[in-house]
């Protein structure tokens, strides 16, 4: 099968189950996010392993490769949830976010903040590249988030979607902080203009 199919060159792509719709439809525009977004966690995890070699990796740097790779797969997840209408008859070959989904994502927060020094000011992105890209994963998922309440306004969606995609954003942010912890970067404050921002 060839990578190229020609069947989007007029601006239209297909849903799961063959519903053709415009590629600025507000649920491609969601969807596609959320793959933007996996991009980026995939961009985390190349950096994190580059770093090190495996046979030096450290528990935490493990532990955090097979929690990146766990929420690539959720986001494939997400973004099938996205692209299945729920009156398609195609919904029962997904598997769905559920509450249980909500659940995991909120003890991983936990798992990893109970690692982390209590958060004093807002920080800056930066730091490790993997943290840095965790950030730009971070924004990306609010931007989907932002686009699913949109396309909730006129089209019925599976109500944990947002949760989830809230939930995510969160979890990126504190994974970002235990990377730069876990490679020594201490964090950057945001300096306000005017008050302690240096000239």
């Amino acid at each position: 099968m060839k990578i190229y199919t020609k069947t989007g060159d007029r601006g239209e792509t297909a849903l799961y189950g063959g519903q053709r719709v415009a590629k600025d439809d507000a649920r491609v525009s969601a969807y596609g996010t959320v793959d933007e977004a996996n991009a980026a966690v995939g961009m985390a995890r190349a950096a994190l392993q580059t770093d090190q070699t495996e046979t030096d990796q450290t528990d935490l740097q493990t532990d955090l490769d097979a929690t990146l790779a766990h929420l690539q797969n959720a986001l494939f997840d997400v973004g099938a949830d996205l692209a299945t209408p729920l009156d398609s008859r195609y919904r029962a070959n997904i598997a769905a976010i559920d509450e249980a989904d909500i659940r995991h994502l909120e003890a991983t927060i936990d798992r990893y903040e109970a690692g982390l020094e209590p958060l004093q000011a807002f920080i800056l992105p930066g730091g490790h590249p993997a943290s840095a890209a965790l950030q730009l994963a971070r924004a990306t998922i609010r931007r989907a988030e932002r686009e699913t309440v949109a396309l909730a306004r006129h089209d019925q969606i599976n109500p944990h979607v947002g949760v989830f995609l809230n939930r995510f954003s969160d979890l990126l942010f504190v994974l970002a902080r235990a990377v730069n912890t876990n490679a020594g970067h201490s964090e950057t404050r945001w300096h306000v203009k005017g008050r302690d921002r240096p000239e």
